[in-house]
């Protein structure tokens, strides 16, 4: 586990229901599941509803279930961090073993329900994403390589690949795009978070980008990541396999995407007391942006096949 020696920790107390919800990461998984919903919503072919529920489901906790092991091997780093300081396992309202076999078990139960509900191939990738998160992310990149969001963010990329899977039973090109437009879009993402959390980062000795590369060069990699991520967003489009109603989307919130990246990537740091930076702008628009992306990609769908 990490090295990061931690901040004195309470007794543990009997954890609530709440902890262990929060372990889950539940507004991270908010948008693990809509974008695995979009996916489902926007493959050609029908699913059962039960079925399409179930495959929804298995994302959600197999997320979740990521997410809690992500934080039992972190507790040490969380308490060394402000903005995590306050999570179960470091304020010491949990023990580090209910952590673990809480993630366990929701992750071995996602993989198999979806093997049996909905097949092999959609489970094997669940299970690729569970791992690429809790282990290749959590314990190998990320204390290891300023590179760790960009690599890791992969385990994030899977949800429409594997709801589009649920319905179709193979992979296509269309799905590959939608986990490429994901893989993008979280290093400008993430680094924009970064850019005002990096003292913590840096406290706790996590190299991430703006820690050893220097604010200079993050904001010149996000830039550049908006730079390719626009054209990117526009190929489901070009290649036919959507119509306009995304296309215009993608290309109007591109554009918006692209120029507040540029605001960041082109500037100099403002003083520490101005509550609404660009990179915080970027942040919270970056998730605006995914969530209205992916919701006109199923509207399109739905158009098209309506108009059919």
């Amino acid at each position: 586990m990490s090295t990061v020696q931690p901040s004195p920790i309470v007794a543990p107390m009997t954890a609530e229901w709440r902890d262990f919800f929060a372990l889950t990461k539940p507004r991270v998984m908010t948008l693990v599941i809509f974008t695995g919903l979009c996916g489902l919503l926007a493959a050609p072919g029908h699913v059962h509803p039960v079925l399409g529920f179930t495959a929804i489901l298995c994302i959600a906790v197999a997320a979740g279930g990521a997410a809690a092991l992500n934080m039992w091997w972190e507790a040490d780093i969380d308490a060394g961090m402000k903005r995590t300081r306050h999570r179960p396992l470091p304020a010491g309202r949990m023990d580090p073993i209910s952590a673990r076999d809480f993630g366990v078990a929701l992750s071995c139960g996602a993989v198999i329900t979806m093997a049996l509900a909905i097949g092999w191939l959609a489970a094997g990738i669940l299970a690729l994403s569970i791992f690429y998160y809790a282990w290749i992310y959590t314990v190998w990149l990320k204390p290891r390589t300023p590179q760790n969001i960009v690599i890791g963010g992969g385990a994030g990329a899977f949800p429409p690949l594997i709801g589009w899977i649920a319905v179709t039973g193979h992979i296509t090109l269309m799905p590959v795009l939608l986990f490429l437009i994901i893989f993008l879009w979280t290093p400008p993402h993430f680094w924009a978070l970064a850019l005002f959390v990096q003292i913590d980062y840096s406290n706790v000795g996590i190299p991430m980008m703006p820690v050893v590369a220097g604010e200079r060069s993050t904001r010149h990699q996000i830039l550049g990541y908006a730079v390719v991520l626009l054209p990117l967003t526009l190929l489901p489009w070009w290649l036919g396999y959507t119509g306009r109603i995304y296309g215009l989307s993608a290309l109007g919130l591109g554009l918006g995407f692209l120029a507040l990246s540029a605001h960041v990537g082109l500037r100099r740091p403002l003083p520490a007391d101005d509550a609404m930076t660009p990179e915080k702008r970027l942040f919270k628009y970056s998730i605006l942006y995914l969530f209205v992306l992916f919701g006109m990609l199923v509207v399109d769908h739905l158009a098209t096949t309506a108009g059919a």
